[in-house]
């Protein structure tokens, strides 16, 4: 495993390939039956990554042209350091990780997490019988940390698992994790499943399934079995003050890494369903503001105007509740649910708008491309100090000036972003609490516009006349980025 942080480590999708099944393959009495069944499947993977070593210090400055001169040069040679006549070639050096895995093919596909394999160069895969073979990446995919690698040579068939169904696995089942901890070779836990749906912050896809079966250093990429002997999930993660296992495990469900495991062994990459939009959680504040009831769905922050959302009239504000049918129940369910979308295909999109449901037809793009088209968009930010503008206001805790010329070259504001530039944020306001700063720039109060510290003011007015408790305020920066804030008008 990954040394833990304290927000945790982790990460890993592929709906379609499962391997041919173990013969004459039965549901397992017991344990012991269970380890049986499913042991051979079950990889060790030593992976190495050879570099040079460019970080050698540097030796003491000492002077040139005395009798000593060979004697340092040798002595510096031999322990990879600078000589007093200049810089010694660099040497390789080696970067060793232990991890686990398993086969779903008996062509030798195995499964494991990307960061077992990472930037190495020489893949090894270990069998329980002992025997040690190279092994190649297919692809692989830090978004959701998985790898698929293909096992070069082998006299024998492989022995083979196959996945399950990670989505009708109960909350205190039973369950089985069989991995490499600590490299000492094949160790096997068994636990319950703990928990579903973790939110762990490793990443846009979490999902995680929770367990108590002990996971340690070395069981990444390693299965985690139900008591069918199938793999419901990946090992890769802990929570951990320690670094071992305290009963709390975190394993990528199989419904999630099967769609990317399909796409990494046919084209070697990942190829995911894009939207194009921002979005953001809704709490009970915005929920509030926007008349939806109870916090659910994800607020669309921003539009990309390349992307598919654009054309098919999506805004800003509007607040999407359910896609292709299946309800959005928090902000992080959208991406996941797009991105196991196939490229190119039509989707349904249920939102809110303006107290209204509506519904829009979207055709989906690809991902990868809609990220290489945002790296070349211009990244700059201000955090310079704000000078003084005339006609400032305050209101909610926010000093707020007209955005004029000097006011965008301050703060590296583009010609684009329009509405009322924020030059203070009072330390004790909700405004400051709900992270906004000076270089802000409030664009819309309600879902409308202004242009000048008076129409923050008024929108204000004009919500607490009609008995509203917040303030929806469409805030945007330097770095172009948007996001709704909604504040108390108490």
């Amino acid at each position: 495993m990954p040394a833990p942080t304290p927000r945790l480590l982790a990460l890993a999708l592929f709906a379609g390939l499962v391997a041919a099944p173990v013969a004459a393959q039965t549901k397992p009495a017991n344990l012991p039956d269970l380890v049986e069944q499913v042991a051979d499947a079950v990889v060790n993977i030593s992976a190495t990554q050879t570099f040079d070593d460019k970080t050698a210090e540097a030796g003491p400055d000492l002077p040139k042209g005395t009798p000593f001169d060979d004697m340092f040069e040798q002595f510096f040679k031999n322990h990879g350091q600078n000589g007093p006549n200049g810089p010694q070639q660099p040497h390789p050096r080696k970067s060793s990780s232990l991890g686990s895995g398993f086969v779903i093919d008996a062509s030798g596909i195995v499964i494991t997490n990307n960061h077992v394999v990472a930037e190495a160069n020489d893949i090894v895969v270990i069998f329980t019988d002992g025997r040690k073979l190279k092994a190649k990446v297919l692809g692989k995919d830090p978004k959701v940390d998985v790898a698929v690698l293909k096992v070069e040579g082998g006299d024998k068939p492989f022995k083979t698992v196959k996945f399950g169904d990670s989505d009708k696995v109960r909350v205190g089942e039973g369950v089985m994790a069989v991995g490499n901890p600590f490299g000492l070779g094949e160790t096997v836990t068994a636990g319950i499943l703990s928990a579903r749906n973790r939110n762990i912050e490793s990443g846009p896809y979490d999902d995680f399934l929770q367990t108590d079966a002990a996971i340690n250093k070395g069981n990444s990429g390693g299965p985690l079995f139900n008591m069918d002997g199938e793999v419901i999930g990946i090992n890769t993660a802990i929570l951990s003050p320690t670094g071992g296992s305290i009963g709390i495990g975190f394993a990528t469900p199989s419904a999630t890494v099967m769609p990317v495991i399909a796409q990494l062994s046919k084209f070697g990459e990942t190829r995911r369903g894009w939207l194009g939009v921002r979005i953001q959680p809704v709490d009970d504040s915005i929920a509030e503001s926007l008349g939806l009831g109870d916090a659910h769905g994800a607020l669309v922050a921003g539009i990309d105007p390349r992307g598919p959302a654009k054309p098919a009239g999506i805004e800003a504000g509007d607040v999407i509740v359910a896609f292709e049918g299946k309800p959005i129940k928090e902000s992080r369910d959208l991406p996941r649910l797009v991105a196991g979308t196939s490229v190119g295909s039509k989707a349904e999109i249920t939102l809110m708008r303006k107290g209204k449901q509506i519904k829009v037809d979207v055709t989906l793009g690809r991902l990868e491309d809609g990220e290489k088209q945002m790296a070349k968009a211009d990244e700059s930010t201000g955090d310079d100090a704000p000078k003084k503008s005339t006609a400032p206001a305050k209101a909610l805790g926010l000093t707020m000036a007209p955005l004029g010329d000097e006011e965008r070259k301050t703060f590296k504001l583009k010609d684009s972003v329009k509405g009322v530039l924020v030059t203070g944020v009072d330390a004790n306001s909700a405004a400051a609490d709900k992270g906004l700063r000076p270089g802000d720039v409030i664009e819309e109060v309600n879902q409308q516009s202004v242009e000048k510290p008076g129409d923050v003011a008024a929108a204000i007015d004009g919500l607490k006349k009609q008995g509203k408790k917040t303030a929806l305020l469409l805030v945007g920066n330097g770095a172009g980025d948007v996001r709704f804030v909604a504040l108390s008008l108490n």
